[in-house]
C-alpha cells in the first residue's frame, strides 16, 4: 500500500507541475502577442497604405492569431493565412516596400506553421504546408518564393521531427508508468503470498492443535458428562469450520514467487518450544537432536522450523493419535530434519477426520520453502499407514 500511495503522490505532483507550467506558458503567449501587436501597429503605416482608424484592426489580424498557437494552432494558422491573402489585395503597399506583409505577420505565420507541424493531424499539416508554400510563391517578389518554399518545407520537416520525438518520449513515459504499476502489482502479490503462507503456517497449526485437544478430550479424560462431551464436540466443529475458511482464503491469496526473507522469523531456537507445545496439545511426539544448532544459517533455521511445524499440524489433522518421532541433525555441510508418524488410532480417526476437507497447501509449501534455501524435501507413505517427511539443507542457505 505504501508503494501504491507513493505512485499516486508522484502522479498528483506531476499533474500540478504541468498545470503550473501551462499557466506560465499561457501568460508568455499573451505577453509575446502584446509585444508583436505593439510593433505591428506603429509600423503598419510604413509598409501599407492604411487609414489610421483601421490600422489597429489590420495589425490585430496579423498578430492576434498567435494567441491560439497553443490551444488551436490549425485555426490560428488558417486565420493568419487568410489575412495574409486578403491584406495585400485590399491595401496597397508603400513606395519602396515590395513584400506583401509586415515582418511581424511573416514571423507569426512561420511560428503557426511550425506549431501546426508539431500538433495538428498529418492531413492538416499537409494542407498548411502546401497552402503556405503557394501563398509565398504567388505573393513574394521576384524569385524569392522559391527560397521561401525551401525554408517553409524545412520548418515543417523540423516540426514533424520534434513531434515524433515528443511522441516517442511520451510513449516511453507511459511504458515506464505501466512498468511501475506492474511492479506495484507484483509487490501486492508477494504480500498476498506472505500473508497466505503465514496464515497456513501459524493460524492453521494452532487451530489444528485446538481441534485435536477438543476431539481427543473424551478419550483422554475419564468420567466426562454428556454436556461436557457435547461442548468439546462443538469446539471441535467450530475449529474445523474455521480451518476450512482459512483454506478457502488461502486459495485467493496464495501465489508463486514467495521469497524466503518475507516469511516470519522463528528459527532453530524455537524448535524445542514447538515440540513441547505439540506434546501439551496431545500429540505423542518424541525427538532426538544431534549437532550444534548455531551451524545453520538463519534462513535454513526458519525453513526447518516451518517444515516441522507443518508436519506436526498434518499429523494432527490426518493421523490423529499417532506417535510422532522427530530427528534433527545439525551437521556440516548438511543439516536434516525427519518427521515420522505411525498409523492413526482408529478410535480417534472417526471422530477427528469425518468432517475434515482436503486441499491444503502443506506439502507444497514445505517443498517450496526447502527449495528456496537450496534444500530437498521428500515424503514417503509407509506400508503400515504411517507417513514420513525428510528434508536436507546445506548449512549455509543457497
Amino acid at each position: 500500500m505504501t508503494r501504491v500511495s507513493t505512485v499516486d503522490s508522484v502522479k498528483t505532483k506531476t499533474r500540478i507541475r504541468r498545470a503550473a507550467e501551462g499557466q506560465w506558458l499561457n501568460v508568455a503567449i499573451v505577453v509575446v502577442t502584446a509585444i508583436l501587436f505593439a510593433v505591428a501597429w506603429p509600423t503598419l503605416q510604413l509598409t501599407h497604405q492604411v487609414s489610421p482608424p483601421i490600422q489597429p484592426f489590420v495589425a490585430a489580424l496579423a498578430t492576434f492569431p498567435f494567441l491560439l498557437i497553443r490551444s488551436n494552432p490549425a485555426l490560428a494558422w488558417a486565420v493568419s493565412a487568410i489575412s495574409a491573402l486578403v491584406i495585400p489585395r485590399v491595401f496597397a503597399l508603400q513606395g519602396g516596400y515590395d513584400y506583401p506583409w509586415q515582418v511581424v505577420h511573416i514571423l507569426v505565420m512561420l511560428a503557426l506553421l511550425a506549431a501546426v507541424s508539431m500538433r495538428a493531424a498529418i492531413p492538416v499539416v499537409g494542407v498548411a504546408w502546401i497552402s503556405t508554400v503557394l501563398l509565398f510563391l504567388a505573393d513574394t517578389p521576384g524569385t524569392n518564393g522559391r527560397g521561401w518554399a525551401v525554408g517553409l518545407t524545412a520548418i515543417v520537416v523540423f516540426g514533424l521531427l520534434i513531434r515524433w520525438l515528443v511522441l516517442s518520449r511520451r510513449q516511453l513515459a507511459q511504458q515506464e508508468e505501466l512498468s511501475e504499476l506492474e511492479r506495484t502489482r507484483r509487490t501486492v502479490l508477494e504480500e498476498k503470498a506472505r500473508i497466505a503462507r503465514d496464515l497456513h503456517d501459524v493460524v492453521a497449526h494452532h487451530m489444528s492443535m485446538v481441534v485435536v485437544q477438543a476431539q481427543s478430550a473424551p478419550y483422554r479424560i475419564a468420567d466426562m458428562s454428556d454436556e461436557t462431551r457435547a461442548e468439546f464436540e462443538s469446539i471441535g466443529a467450530a475449529g474445523r469450520a474455521a480451518l476450512n475458511e482459512v483454506r478457502g482464503l488461502l486459495g485467493v491469496l496464495r501465489s508463486d514467487g514467495q521469497l524466503a526473507e518475507h516469511a516470519p522469523q522463528p528459527g532453530v531456537q524455537q524448535i524445542s518450544e514447538l515440540l513441547e507445545g505439540s506434546r501439551r496439545a496431545g500429540i505423542p511426539v518424541s525427538w532426538h537432536v544431534d549437532g550444534d544448532p548455531t551451524l545453520v544459517s538463519e534462513s535454513v533455521g526458519l525453513v526447518m522450523y516451518r517444515i516441522l511445524q507443518e508436519s506436526l499440524a498434518n499429523t494432527a489433522r490426518h493421523a490423529a493419535g499417532a506417535a510422532v518421532e522427530v530427528k534433527i541433525a545439525y551437521e556440516s555441510p548438511i543439516a536434516s530434519v525427519s518427521i515420522v508418524n505411525g498409523p492413526p488410532r482408529r478410535s480417534l480417526v472417526s471422530a477427528l477426520t469425518r468432517h475434515e476437507s482436503t486441499g491444503g497447501n502443506g506439502i507444497i509449501g514445505m517443498r517450496e520453502r526447502a527449495q528456496a534455501v537450496g534444500g530437498v524435501l521428500t515424503t514417503h507413505l509407509h506400508d503400515n499407514g504411517g507417513f514420513e517427511v525428510h528434508a536436507e539443507f546445506p548449512v549455509a542457505s543457497a
